[in-house]
C-alpha cells in the first residue's frame, strides 16, 4: 500500500522588504480620510502613498493580506517571476478569517489595491541592489488575476454549507520587482505569522512590523519622537494623549506576547518620546 502523501509544512516565517517595512503603507483607522499618506524623511527624501483614481488607500485588511502574500512566497523558495497561486477560501483561512461571501469581496478588493495603490519615492526606499537610495514609483504587486470556479466545480459547491455559489475560486499574483529585489539581496526583516497574526489590533501588527525593521539599523533599543512614529505607523491622531491612548494597547500586547521588554514615554522640554526596549526574535 503506497503510504498517503505528506503535505509540506507551513512556513511560521515571513521574510519582508525591509526598505518598505520602515515605511507607512497601511491607514490604520476605519476614517473616511482617503488622502495620500505623506512621509517627509530625516534628509530631503520623500515618500508618498497615492490611492487609485476612485479606491481608497489600503487599510488594516489589506495590512494583513500582504502579510499573508509574502509569507507564501517565501514558502514557495522566493520563485523568480515572483508569482504566488492560492485558493482564496485556503488563503482566508492561512489568516484566520471567517470564510463567506463577505471575505471574498474584501479579499478580492484588498488584491486589486495592493496591485493598484501607486508608491511614489522621491529618495525615501532605500534600493538595495543599487545601493542608493530610489526615486520613481513602485506597487506592491505588479499583477493580479482572479479566476472563478469553473461550473463543474461550482456544482460542488452546494455539498459543502460553508461556501456560497459566489466562491471567486483561484488567484495568481505577482509581486513587484523592486519589492522581490531587495528580498532577494537579503535587505529583510522577518516576523513569525502565528505571531502576528495572534495580535488582535492592527496597530499592534504594524508596530511589530516596525519594530522588526528597526531592530535591523538600530538594534534592541530605540528612541522615537511620538510625532515621528505617528507619522511612520501611521496615526490619524494628533495631541500627544489622543496618540498615548492609541498605543497604549499596542504596547500591551507586544509586552505580553514578548515582542517588546519595554516601552516607556519621555519628554526633553516640550518633545514626546517613546523609547523601546525589544524582546527577543520570535522566529
Amino acid at each position: 500500500m503506497t503510504p498517503a502523501r505528506r503535505r509540506p509544512p507551513t512556513a511560521r516565517t515571513v521574510v519582508l522588504d525591509r526598505s518598505l517595512e520602515a515605511l507607512p503603507l497601511f491607514r490604520l483607522s476605519d476614517s473616511a480620510d482617503d488622502s495620500a499618506i505623506t512621509l517627509g524623511t530625516a534628509s530631503p527624501a520623500l515618500w508618498r502613498v497615492l490611492p487609485a483614481p476612485g479606491e481608497r488607500l489600503p487599510g488594516t485588511f489589506d495590512q494583513d493580506v500582504y502579510v499573508e502574500i509574502l509569507r507564501r512566497y517565501h514558502e514557495a523558495g522566493s520563485p523568480a517571476d515572483g508569482a504566488v497561486s492560492f485558493t482564496l477560501h485556503a488563503f482566508l483561512r492561512s489568516m484566520g478569517r471567517r470564510v463567506d461571501g463577505r471575505t471574498y469581496e474584501l479579499l478580492r478588493a484588498a488584491l486589486t489595491r495592493l496591485h493598484r495603490t501607486l508608491l511614489e519615492s522621491a529618495g525615501g526606499y532605500h534600493d538595495a541592489v543599487a545601493g542608493a537610495a530610489f526615486t520613481g514609483q513602485l506597487t506592491v504587486l505588479s499583477a493580479v488575476q482572479i479566476d472563478r470556479r469553473r461550473v463543474t466545480d461550482r456544482d460542488q459547491l452546494a455539498l459543502f454549507n460553508t461556501l456560497t455559489n459566489n466562491e471567486p475560486g483561484d488567484a495568481r499574483v505577482v509581486i513587484a520587482p523592486a519589492v522581490r529585489a531587495n528580498i532577494g539581496a537579503g535587505y529583510t526583516t522577518m516576523l513569525s505569522a502565528p505571531r502576528y497574526f495572534a495580535l488582535s489590533s492592527p496597530v499592534a501588527r504594524r508596530l511589530y512590523r516596525l519594530l522588526e525593521a528597526i531592530r535591523a539599523t538600530e538594534g534592541i533599543t530605540w528612541r522615537v519622537e511620538l510625532d515621528r512614529l505617528a507619522q511612520l505607523l501611521p496615526l490619524i491622531q494628533r495631541f500627544p494623549s489622543h496618540l498615548q491612548r492609541v498605543l497604549q494597547p499596542a504596547h500591551e500586547m507586544l509586552l505580553a506576547a514578548g515582542h517588546l521588554r519595554e516601552a516607556a514615554l519621555e519628554q526633553d522640554g516640550r518633545t514626546r518620546f517613546v523609547r523601546y526596549e525589544l524582546g527577543a526574535r520570535a522566529i
